[in-house]
């Protein structure tokens, strides 16, 4: 009986640990760029609905920039803001959904480089940090040619990169869909369908393995998503 009731107590303080981080989340989606050339379809509909599985955690804290909100002052101003507030064992999230290069994200008025985003990553004393991406050559994030102290590798940030596709492919999106082909699986992810023990708490390695067949299957093997960085395969995404 003591043994039964030393696990159990052990099961609800972990419970208790996650469910106490909380997450800090940056959701940007630009469908609507300057112009007719460069729109995209569902772009802002995908930061949506990343925001509204985050907010249905009550330990969440989320911003959402879509179209004309989500210049590069904008971005980088609210990353800064918001992740100053996490601790050490909170969760800081950026997602981006858009155009992207090989060199970092297209905002709606400039171009977001990878670099800018490492900067501010490393100014927060948070210990999870997570970058999703679902934009064209997002696997290209994963390299540095500017290891320098202003600019700090991402793998130095131990910050988990899940990255929509490799950096020579684009993320593809289909118009009869609610979103695009990595945020669709990534939503269906963080919802639970990722669970794979079903103990209510998305790990890193149960989302990548879900997210990847999902995408794969949708695109026929033409997309495949990239997980990449120094982090344990355990570390909580999300907990329900």
């Amino acid at each position: 009986m003591k043994r039964i009731l030393f696990l159990a107590a052990c099961f609800s303080f972990l419970c208790w640990n996650v469910s106490a981080q909380k997450i800090y989340l940056i959701s940007v989606g630009i469908a609507d760029y300057p112009g007719t050339e460069n729109d995209l379809s569902l772009p802002a509909k995908d930061a949506e609905a990343i925001q509204w599985v985050y907010q249905k955690n009550r330990k969440a804290e989320t911003i959402l920039l879509t179209n004309e909100q989500a210049t590069r002052n904008s971005v980088l101003a609210n990353m800064t803001k918001l992740f100053s507030k996490a601790a050490v064992d909170d969760i800081i999230i950026l997602f981006f959904s858009g155009h992207g290069y090989k060199g970092g994200f297209v905002g709606y008025d400039e171009r977001i480089s990878y670099q800018d985003v490492r900067k501010i990553m490393a100014k927060s004393v948070s210990k999870n940090k997570m970058i999703f991406a679902d934009a064209c050559f997002s696997g290209k994030m994963r390299t540095s040619k500017n290891n320098s102290s202003a600019s700090p590798s991402l793998s130095s940030l131990k910050v988990m990169l899940f990255l929509s596709s490799r950096d020579n492919e684009v993320s593809i999106e289909r118009r009869s869909m609610q979103n695009g082909f990595f945020t669709t699986c990534l939503q269906r992810g963080l919802r639970g369908g990722a669970d794979a023990n079903r103990d209510k708490i998305i790990t890193a390695k149960e989302l990548f393995l879900f997210v990847s067949k999902g995408v794969k299957e949708l695109s026929d093997d033409k997309q495949h998503p990239v997980m990449w960085g120094k982090f344990d395969d355990t570390m909580p995404v999300i907990a329900w």
